[in-house]
């Protein structure tokens, strides 16, 4: 494998074991048999298994800010919402581990990687808030954003986990229809 590929295979490994088992309960050796390489590749292209956690973070907080933004690029008001609704259902249908990885970490504090998991909140939410602002104007944009993207993010697993045979219209119908 190439360097690129062995770091991607590496990643992916560790963040099933992860969204699976938790951080502390996933070990090296487990990710390195997962991705298929030998233990020091991990080591040697993360340094650690701290520093292969953030790597994870970082890249899906990256994604899914870029994607969030992207959704609500030219919408306003209650377009712009369920545009986000949308977006952030799609995200979790189609990265349902980094979406696990994400509701477990969020409020865990004294980890490395916080500074990441901050960066979500503040860049996701951020976008959620301008969108509700605009909406709901007399709202809390701030506390009604964490609180549809909580809402979103959870009836995303919800669905996924206990009731696939639902439609992603379905649930965002679900989401929309609570914060109406």
């Amino acid at each position: 494998m190439r360097s690129t590929d062995t770091r991607q295979h590496i990643v992916d490994a560790a963040l099933a074991l992860v969204a699976d088992r938790g951080y502390s309960a996933t070990s090296v050796d487990e990710i390195a048999a997962a991705a298929g390489v030998a233990k020091g590749s991990v080591f040697y292209n993360f340094g650690s298994k701290a520093e292969l956690f953030e790597a994870i973070i970082a890249e899906g907080v990256d994604r899914l800010t870029a994607t969030l933004r992207g959704a609500a690029q030219g919408a306003h008001g209650r377009d712009a919402v369920e545009a986000l609704v949308t977006e952030l259902l799609t995200q979790v249908r189609d990265h349902p581990d980094f979406a696990k990885v994400m509701v477990a970490e969020v409020f865990r504090t004294g980890r490395r990687w916080q500074d990441s998991i901050r960066s979500l909140r503040d860049d996701a939410i951020g976008v959620f808030a301008a969108a509700v602002a605009d909406a709901w104007p007399d709202r809390d944009p701030s506390l009604t954003a964490a609180a549809l993207f909580g809402a979103t993010v959870v009836a995303g697993l919800e669905w996924l986990v206990f009731q696939p045979e639902r439609s992603l219209d379905e649930v965002r119908t679900a989401v929309l229809a609570a914060v109406r």
